[in-house]
């Protein structure tokens, strides 16, 4: 039996739990999102929710040059304290 999905406004408010972890998964390096969401454990179609709002909030950024598998990398922004 699959995973029930979730709705999308669930989704949505779960961005600021998850954006340690996706941090998390990028401090090793550019990741693509089905990687961070491999890493996560979490399913592709959440994570590009979430990383999207980070990306849109300056927490990521994507690297302009398209991977042979036809996904952008995303890396971590470093962040000034």
């Amino acid at each position: 039996m699959s995973p029930a999905i979730r709705d999308t406004r669930e989704i949505i408010r779960d961005e600021q739990v998850m954006r340690a972890p996706i941090l998390e998964a990028l401090a090793a390096g550019p990741r693509t999102i089905p990687e961070i969401a491999q890493a996560l454990g979490k399913p592709t179609h959440e994570v590009v929710f979430w990383v999207m709002g980070l990306r849109k909030y300056g927490w990521v950024s994507e690297i302009k040059e398209v991977g042979d598998d036809g996904y952008f990398r995303y890396q971590a922004v470093p962040r000034q304290s």
